[in-house]
């Protein structure tokens, strides 16, 4: 017979946001079970954000160091990936969650490993070991690397972003399918180490799901730095002998010594066993209310929800459900503010809607983009790149800021689009000079 054991709450994927929700729980005095089939913490700190951002920080010094000749003087820059590799190994103790089980069980909660499976209401089965939740079950599975099903792909030693960060060195030639924001992060990454690069992309530009100016912005960027961007490219075969990856697609033929999957990712429902509590275990996403409940008992946070397989959505999502499930008071889900970054150089940080997007709802647009040079401090870096305003009669309901530390200048965007700031206040508020913001209060003025 199955083991069976009774707690208040099982929490199922102890990504970030499952990790805080049952540490928080936990500390809450409730018994808390937490079930991982793999590293406690999840995608961000071992694959995903952390890693990833190091590698990009490795090379955006490398090409800050390359600038030196034209502001500065003359410097001669010799790249090695030994560095990066041995940071990697330290940032994520060679891939040991053992100090994230240790913080997690240290608050007085449980750790399962294994796969844990919805097996009925309020009931999760890890292996033989059947748990019963007799106040909640929280989701929180994240997603995997989608792989598509092309000919010849299966069996070769292609990389997911997951290999990609354990490389101990460059590798000569890097052919990436995808151009949406991881691989054009480790596009850009890998060829200021020296890599040749190449990027098949499916749609017209990278970067299909933000601005179009963001796209066409990376693409011109990549072309000056040698990093080939092939659009409307399907891959149709892939090939491995000796070494080298042979990807037909659109009719021509592209060869490296690497291959990087990025074509997004996705949840298994069906495996998770989400039909067991009612839900739609074809859907791509679990459906939730805005206080994370999915179903009786259930609760949902992270990537599964379809609100943004980003670190912050999940913890965001998480602090609602935890509030939900002792019963304590707080707002709801608010997605309007919800920010995304894309760290390539130039970093492209967006917020709310696109203009497209806007356009869908109905809405009566106005937009307003100005270059970052009409900035004096984006004159003085000799920045590309640009902000582009979306707003709905006096209220801003999307931006995009690309450049210089495009995330952190969104970040006065995100606050005005949260708060309401008419735009009327806002084109008349104080913008310090000489900053990269400074360019909002031209953007602003454009808006028609």
């Amino acid at each position: 017979m199955a083991e069976v054991t009774e707690v208040d709450v099982v929490v199922v994927g102890m990504g970030p946001g499952g990790e805080d929700a049952a540490g928080r729980l936990a500390e809450a005095g409730l018994d808390v079970i937490g079930v991982e089939a793999g590293l406690v913490g999840g995608e961000c700190p071992y694959y995903g954000c952390i890693p990833s951002k190091m590698m990009i920080r490795a090379a955006d010094a490398l090409a800050e160091a390359r600038r030196v000749n034209r502001l500065a003087g003359e410097a001669k820059v010799r790249a090695s990936w030994d560095p990066v590799a041995a940071r990697l190994r330290e940032a994520t103790a060679d891939w040991d969650d053992k100090a994230a089980a240790d913080r997690f069980t240290d608050k007085g909660g449980r750790l399962v490993r294994g796969f844990g499976r919805v097996s009925g209401p309020r009931e999760v089965t890890v292996g033989e070991r059947v748990l019963r939740a007799r106040r909640a079950v929280v989701l929180n599975p994240g997603t995997e690397p989608v792989v598509p099903p092309i000919e010849g792909l299966e069996g070769t030693p292609f990389w997911t972003n997951r290999e990609a960060v354990k490389t101990t060195r460059a590798p000569e030639s890097l052919l990436v399918l995808g151009g949406g924001p991881i691989g054009v992060e480790m596009a850009q990454a890998f060829a200021r180490f020296g890599t040749r690069v190449t990027v098949l992309e499916g749609g017209r530009r990278p970067l299909s799901r933000e601005e179009p100016e963001a796209g066409d912005l990376v693409a011109q960027v990549f072309e000056r730095e040698g990093i080939a961007v092939h659009t409307g490219q399907k891959a149709e075969r892939v090939g491995y002998s000796d070494g080298r990856f042979t990807v037909e697609a659109g009719g021509r033929s592209f060869e490296a010594e690497r291959f990087l999957v990025a074509t997004g990712r996705k949840t298994d429902l069906g495996r998770l066993g989400v039909a067991k509590i009612g839900l739609d275990e074809s859907a791509r996403t679990i459906t939730v209310d805005e206080r994370m409940r999915a179903a009786d008992g259930v609760w949902a946070i992270g990537d599964v929800t379809g609100h943004g397989a980003f670190t912050h959505v999940s913890m965001y999502q998480a602090a609602i459900a935890v509030r939900d499930i002792l019963g304590q008071d707080g707002p709801p889900a608010d997605y309007r503010a919800l920010p995304r970054v894309t760290f390539t150089d130039p970093e492209v940080g967006a917020v709310g809607l696109t203009e497209a997007q806007a356009r869908e709802k109905g809405l009566d647009v106005r937009t307003g983009c100005t270059p970052l040079s009409s900035s004096s401090r984006g004159w003085i870096h000799e920045a590309e790149g640009f902000i582009k305003l979306v707003a709905a009669g006096d209220e801003l309901v999307g931006a995009t800021t690309a450049g210089p530390a495009g995330g952190e200048v969104m970040s006065a965007l995100a606050v005005a689009i949260h708060g309401r700031v008419p735009v009327s206040a806002l084109k008349h508020m104080i913008y310090a000079y000489p900053t990269f913001h400074r360019a909002i209060e031209t953007a602003l003025a454009e808006l028609k």
